[in-house]
């Protein structure tokens, strides 16, 4: 069953993440609406998914979302602060501060162990390295991997490696996770563990958004946002079966 709902408006939510009204365009002389005046609004508790076929816009809004580029027009907002208004520096620490990013082929450090691996999300933090070993140890746990922490990603099934991955962006204790096409590399198997897993890492104070071509994957989350040709064409809350 599916209801339709007006975009980024929960209620009993706050906003979390908000686009206002945003386009980018690439080229001078030429011009391309990669997205042409998009608003959304991501609260926290969201489970959504983001869909589109190519070229709709997902991998530019990805960048927006996780404040890796900066709009043309319009205004990109976490937790109401317009991130065009802030220099690099500041932008690169709200990033680490507030997105925890899962890409679909892992990017794990090779020579580095699962717990190595983990702990390079709290290098340029303020911690002592017992409390980030501490710390990297219980986001591996929490993934079912604590007895894994001292293999390398080359002694780890590809499921195991999504799952170090999913350890490194949770264990900074993000207010939102940005997944790109997190199930792409696995099998269907593995696939179906990391979407069970996505859905347990909501939370009221945490949002989950995974951007994907496949319906699949995308009608497993809670809120469906559908793209095409740089615009939303729709909004949608998935309710339970």
């Amino acid at each position: 069953m599916i209801e339709q709902v007006s975009s980024g408006e929960q209620v009993g939510s706050k906003p979390l993440l908000e686009l206002e009204r945003v386009s980018r365009v690439y080229g001078t002389e030429v011009k391309v609406f990669a997205l042409r005046e998009v608003s959304l609004s991501i609260n926290a508790g969201d489970f959504m998914s983001i869909v589109g076929p190519s070229g709709s816009g997902k991998s530019t809004m990805l960048g927006l979302l996780g404040v890796l580029d900066l709009p043309t027009s319009g205004a990109v907002r976490i937790s109401g602060q317009d991130v065009s208004c802030l220099k690099d520096l500041e932008r690169s620490r709200l990033r680490g501060d507030s997105i925890g990013f899962v890409f679909q082929q892992f990017h794990l450090i090779p020579h580095l162990t699962a717990l190595g691996n983990v702990e390079t999300a709290l290098l340029y933090r303020d911690i002592r390295p017992r409390e980030r070993r501490e710390r990297a140890l219980d986001a591996l746990d929490q993934l079912g991997l604590a007895a894994r922490h001292h293999h390398r990603p080359i002694q780890m099934s590809g499921g195991e490696q999504q799952r170090v991955a999913i350890a490194r962006a949770i264990v900074t204790d993000p207010l939102m996770i940005l997944a790109d096409e997190p199930t792409g590399a696995l099998d269907s198997v593995n696939a179906a563990h990391v979407l069970e897993i996505f859905s347990k890492l909501q939370s009221p104070e945490r949002a989950v958004v995974m951007v994907t071509h496949d319906l699949t994957v995308a009608n497993t989350a809670a809120r469906k946002i559908s793209m095409r040709d740089g615009r939303i064409v729709s909004d949608e809350v998935l309710a339970p079966a």
